[in-house]
């Protein structure tokens, strides 16, 4: 593409400056320039042309009839850049956030909803940080947490989500093999690495239940709870779950619960900063995650 040949765009903004207002003493205050400044200009941009644009009277300029054609594509073309940068200044600025909750959560209760947030605030591109450890909301690390605890959570507003109830869980299947009897299951154990707040397990579901004979130290251990609930669903084993998020499985019948009892566990939370409570992206991110459908369902 062969470049375009233009005359110095100062004095082609000068020039239409004075072409409108017929004066270049008016021309100098738009541009906030001197009037010598503008003569100066337009002189050069005739001298490059080869053409005389303006007749000079006292007191006046008066186009000449190529100057007037000048004017008028100059004219045009300066209001659509005008119009243009307006346009373009208006339009909204992509907003990005980062919420940060544990591989579960995001894979099974948010992901199947990112489309809301999308539908209803397109200029905000969002960012999942999934990780079993809890991670500074800081507005650079995180801007947003679902959290598992107690909702007390030092300079942070906490919004329960859903409570959640522990359940053991596995295969029809191995059920079908096993029966009534909790000591012919083999277990399957999450044990995320790297994190200093285990979740509850089989010694804390042993705790309470007091399973006659039950050894929980036994069985396989899964770093992540999506591999360990393939593995339930495979008839590897029984495991503990939270019910609200395997209700698919539960559903259709691939997990059954083969013996209790059940567990009331912590309660999700959605967290942030409290300093941002007003934060317009944090607010239309919050109203996404507190409208997931299934919400109203499990919480109280």
């Amino acid at each position: 593409m062969s470049s375009r040949r233009l005359p110095s765009l100062s004095a082609l903004r000068a020039f239409e400056a004075a072409a409108r207002h017929e004066s270049a003493k008016q021309a100098a205050l738009e541009l906030a320039v001197t009037a010598t400044a503008i003569s100066h200009q337009i002189r050069g941009l005739e001298e490059a042309l080869g053409i005389t644009l303006f007749v000079r009277k006292p007191r006046q300029l008066e186009l000449t009839p190529q100057g007037r054609e000048l004017q008028q594509v100059l004219e045009s073309s300066f209001d659509n850049i005008s119009s243009t940068i307006a346009r373009l200044s208006a339009m909204p600025k992509r907003r990005s956030v980062t919420l940060t909750t544990t591989p579960v959560v995001a894979v099974r209760w948010l992901l199947p909803w990112v489309c809301l947030l999308r539908e209803s605030h397109p200029d905000i591109d969002l960012r999942i940080h999934a990780s079993h450890e809890p991670v500074a909301i800081d507005g650079i690390t995180a801007d947003l947490a679902i959290r598992h605890g107690d909702g007390r959570w030092s300079g942070l507003v906490a919004e329960k989500l859903f409570d959640t109830t522990l359940i053991p869980v596995c295969s029809p299947q191995l059920a079908q093999q096993a029966g009534k009897d909790a000591l012919k299951y083999p277990l399957i154990h999450f044990r995320p690495q790297g994190v200093f707040i285990s979740p509850t397990d089989w010694p804390g579901y042993q705790k309470i239940a007091q399973v006659p004979g039950l050894v929980v130290s036994a069985g396989l251990a899964f770093s992540d709870e999506s591999h360990a609930i393939a593995a339930a669903v495979g008839g590897q084993g029984v495991m503990l779950m939270s019910r609200q998020l395997i209700e698919d499985e539960l559903a259709d019948g691939r997990l059954i619960q083969p013996f209790g009892p059940e567990l009331e566990d912590r309660a999700f939370f959605l967290v942030y900063p409290e300093s941002r409570r007003n934060d317009p992206t944090i607010l239309a991110t919050r109203d996404w995650v507190m409208a997931v459908p299934g919400r109203l369902l499990t919480s109280n």
